[in-house]
C-alpha cells in the first residue's frame, strides 16, 4: 500500500467533502467540517502542505480507512 504523503489543503478538503463532510465554519486559517454521526469535527488548516500527522488524525476522527483515503485521493487529484 502507498504511503500517506503531504497534500495541499484543497485536496484534503475534497477528500472529506466526497466522504460526506460539510464545511461548517472557519476561524483564522483553520476550517471545520462536520458529518452526521461523527462526534468531533474534522479540522483542516489552510496550509500549502498538510503533514501526515494531521491527515492521520483527521482520518481517525472520521473513522476513515487507508483504502477509502486513497480511493478518494485518486478522485481529487
Amino acid at each position: 500500500m502507498p504511503r500517506i504523503t503531504p497534500v495541499h489543503w484543497k485536496i484534503l478538503e475534497c477528500i472529506f467533502l466526497k466522504d460526506g463532510f460539510s464545511f461548517e465554519r472557519q476561524q483564522g486559517d483553520h476550517r471545520s467540517y462536520t458529518k452526521p454521526k461523527i462526534l468531533r469535527p474534522v479540522i483542516i488548516p489552510t496550509y500549502k502542505e498538510i503533514d501526515q500527522d494531521i491527515i492521520h488524525s483527521n482520518m481517525r476522527t472520521a473513522g476513515m480507512t487507508r483504502d477509502r483515503y486513497f480511493e478518494l485521493l485518486a478522485e481529487c487529484k
